[in-house]
């Protein structure tokens, strides 16, 4: 009865040891996981050793690997930088981002890393480059009620790792009108909303960013529904992006995109002009001060 029992204590503890087969061709984040196994194992690490090495959890880490978890943002690079894996960490992290975004905005995502100047009509909400973490994640709690914390962290640090190109060497001249509804309809405390207004007072402090704001005063206007951007190449046509509640649409046909940049014209035309619009903002962030 013993021997049994210890036969079955024995097969139990083999099987909870076995590491679950990975699958890298499944996504992108499943590549990840694998490059990290392939890299851990080249070490001759478990991951309870590689966890204490790079002071992280162990079940973070086996959650990675098993595609399990999202990435924290700044991970990548630690693994790099211990395995000296020449950036391979840092190359895949933002497609695994873009995984996270819905088909149909996956190709706006592509070419807004290629823009050279970027034309926008936030109507509603900031932008997502200019997003604070605080006013962003409460953006998407408020948009996704059903979502656990992890899910909405998971959606922030994607939404987090497209303002890296703002940061990039030659990051693309970004002009913005800010509906005045963007200022007026609270996201969070009112320390968020200064936090937030006051970000977009530094990023527009600067050459290669501009805000208007389009007070209620100037009337109604053709993109009440929604938001407009507008992407300017060096070597190609100008492609524009409409977004509503739910979904967005990519516009790359000359015809949609000429009435789409006139809609904008018209809109940036009655908006306040740059220096009164920060004079605005930062009478606007007193406002929120508790």
């Amino acid at each position: 009865m013993f021997a049994m029992a210890l036969r079955t204590w024995e097969v139990r503890t083999l099987v909870v040891a076995q590491e679950r087969e990975l699958q890298p061709g499944r996504s992108v984040r499943d590549l990840f996981g694998f490059q990290l196994r392939v890299h851990r194992k080249r070490r001759g690490k478990s991951l309870a050793a590689l966890a204490v090495e790079i002071n992280r959890s162990k079940t973070v880490l086996s959650n990675i690997e098993t595609a399990d978890r999202s990435i924290p943002p700044e991970l990548p690079a630690e693994l790099d930088e211990y395995f000296e894996s020449d950036g391979i960490f840092t190359a895949l992290y933002p497609l695994v981002c873009l995984e996270g975004f819905p088909d149909w905005s996956r190709r706006f995502m592509e070419l807004e890393a290629l823009a050279s100047t970027q034309r926008k009509f936030a109507n509603g909400a900031f932008p997502g480059l200019w997003q604070t973490r605080r006013y962003g994640k409460r953006l998407l709690e408020l948009g996704l009620p059903r979502a656990t914390p992890d899910q909405i962290e998971e959606r922030w640090s994607a939404r987090e790792s497209r303002q890296a190109l703002l940061t990039r060497d030659e990051p693309p001249h970004i002009w913005v009108v800010l509906d005045e509804v963007t200022m007026r309809r609270a996201v969070g405390s009112p320390e968020t909303m200064r936090e937030q207004i006051s970000h977009v007072l530094d990023l527009t402090d600067g050459p290669n960013a501009v805000v208007q704001v389009l007070p209620f005063s100037s009337g109604g206007h053709g993109s009440m529904a929604g938001s407009i951007t507008l992407l300017d190449f060096l070597d190609a046509p100008r492609a524009a992006y409409v977004e509503g509640y739910v979904v967005g649409q990519l516009l790359e046909s000359p015809e949609q995109v000429a009435e789409t940049s006139l809609n904008y014209d018209f809109i940036q035309a009655a908006a306040l002009p740059p220096k009164e619009s920060r004079t605005w903002l930062r009478r606007v962030m007193e406002e929120f001060r508790v």
